[in-house]
């Protein structure tokens, strides 16, 4: 879910951007709590069976493996592995924004070039935008699920006034295994033609900047669907997810510190708490997360 914190960083003055680490709404806080504890719990028991229970033959067994986790533990390419799949997320993510339909400018198209004072011409001009309107919830509601539950069935496009009864017959009379959001756009072309024929639109250019925007909007349609149809590969997922919990469990045994009474290299400290792991573990998993 994307929050809006633009307004509380309209300014530049001291701590402003700092006072976004404290939010909890949306932040890496909220949504990496549980595995970061679960992480802490695993590290803290290891550590603790390494320090309370095991003899001293096990320990130096268990220093072993660490020390050869530790040693092989980048050839695990996280960083690597993760950039791509979060460029390829997040490009998909705005591209689905773009994606939108938007039906603003089909609007001043219609309400400007189809003419008419009298009661039909508001009805055409109406008609012709729920149309429109039709098509987008019909999108809508594929690939959301705050528009299914407002439009669960086709019977509730009918009680919201999108469509009507004879209307909805023709829907549902079209047999497709596919969404059928286009069906609108079809009877939005021919009322169009109609009205042109009528001289409701005066001329074949007002027709076709209509059609034209018309056809826009579908496009944006057929894209919000395409990129519902077609998920990330999910060996890619797959790939990457496996990628950053082998490395974390990894880190569970790799990352210990060991009794610096022995000399080895890098453990010249015992600091109890492995502060830079953690520090990956928010970076790494809260990456995965996007």
């Amino acid at each position: 879910m994307t929050v809006t914190y633009t307004s509380r960083v309209a300014d530049a003055r001291l701590g402003t951007f700092s006072q976004l680490l404290l939010r909890w709404k949306g932040s890496i806080y909220k949504l990496l709590y549980r595995e970061f504890l679960i992480f802490i719990a695993l590290y803290s028991s290891i550590s603790g069976i390494y320090r309370l229970i095991l003899n001293e033959p096990q320990r130096s067994q268990f220093e072993k493996l660490a020390l050869y986790c530790d040693n092989y533990l980048e050839l695990i390419p996280v960083s690597f592995v993760l950039g791509f799949y979060v460029t390829l997320v997040v490009s998909r993510w705005w591209g689905q924004y773009e994606s939108v339909p938007w039906p603003d400018r089909l609007m001043c198209l219609v309400s400007s070039n189809v003419h008419g004072t009298d009661e039909y011409g508001r009805i055409l001009r109406r008609t012709l935008m729920r149309y429109a309107n039709l098509s987008g919830v019909l999108i809508l509601r594929s690939i959301s699920t705050a528009a299914f539950k407002r439009f669960p069935t086709s019977e509730h496009l009918v009680r919201a006034g999108l469509m009507t009864l004879d209307e909805h017959s023709k829907f549902e009379n079209l047999s497709s295994p596919h969404n059928k959001f286009w069906i609108p756009c079809v009877w939005f072309a021919n009322l169009a033609v109609k009205a042109r024929n009528e001289g409701r639109i005066r001329d074949n250019v007002d027709l076709h900047l209509i059609l034209n925007e018309l056809n826009s909007l579908r496009t944006q349609c057929g894209k919000l669907y395409g990129y519902d149809w077609i998920s990330v590969p999910l060996v890619y997922t797959q790939v990457v997810t496996v990628a950053v919990y082998s490395f974390f469990l990894a880190c569970l045994i790799g990352r210990q510190f060991l009794n610096p009474e022995k000399g080895y290299p890098g453990h010249e400290l015992d600091l109890y708490v492995p502060v830079f792991t953690l520090l990956q573990f928010f970076f790494y998993a809260g990456w995965l997360k996007l």
